[in-house]
């Protein structure tokens, strides 16, 4: 195998970066069998002259809890992109192999990612590209991109165990062995 899958799931206080604050993110590094390579989650102060959006405020006061946990002991986040390229850079040079950007929806948390990558560190180990795992449910189960969700997936490709709980760490490790189980059913 060549790729390293980095499984990334992000907490924001808004639908974009930039106008909006990325509060949280966890990255779970994941070999083709579904091994845990190494974790990096990391919890960062919101961006100067940055918006909260109501919307996303409201899910929040939904969840208290999630909230506390992806506000609590925040960084500046310079420092914590820099961290998580010299982690990721770590990886690719201790494992020599690609690393691959994977999410549920890829666009939603590369779009943060990345923005905060190019923004605070000039640059990107991922490139332009992310894996999106729903998009990639849809071809395995040769359905139209609309109709799948994760209701409509096969319960045998989910984790047990492992609930969606809105914190970033958790959320990345439940979608991560989701894309590694959908991996190994289209390989059989």
């Amino acid at each position: 195998m060549s790729e390293i899958y980095i499984s990334t799931d992000i907490e924001s206080d808004g639908p974009i970066p930039g106008e909006y604050s990325m509060l949280s993110f966890g990255s779970i590094a994941l070999n083709e069998e579904g091994n845990i390579l190494e974790k990096f989650y990391r919890k960062l102060k919101p961006l100067e002259n940055a918006k909260q959006h109501p919307k996303t405020m409201e899910f929040w006061n939904k969840n208290p809890e999630a909230y506390k946990e992806a506000a609590k002991n925040a960084e500046d986040p310079k420092k914590v992109m820099f961290d998580y390229l010299q982690w990721l850079k770590h990886l690719k040079e201790k494992t020599n192999k690609e690393l691959v950007f994977v999410a549920y929806p890829a666009t939603y948390d590369f779009m943060f990612v990345y923005w905060y990558l190019i923004k605070f560190t000039g640059e990107s180990p991922f490139g332009f590209s992310a894996l999106d795992i729903k998009t990639y449910a849809s071809a395995i189960l040769k359905k139209e991109f609309k109709s799948v969700y994760k209701k409509s997936m096969p319960k045998h490709w989910f984790p047990k165990d492992i609930k969606h709980n809105h914190t970033a760490l958790d959320d990345a490790l439940e979608q991560g062995l989701l894309f590694i189980n959908i991996l190994k059913e289209n390989k059989r």
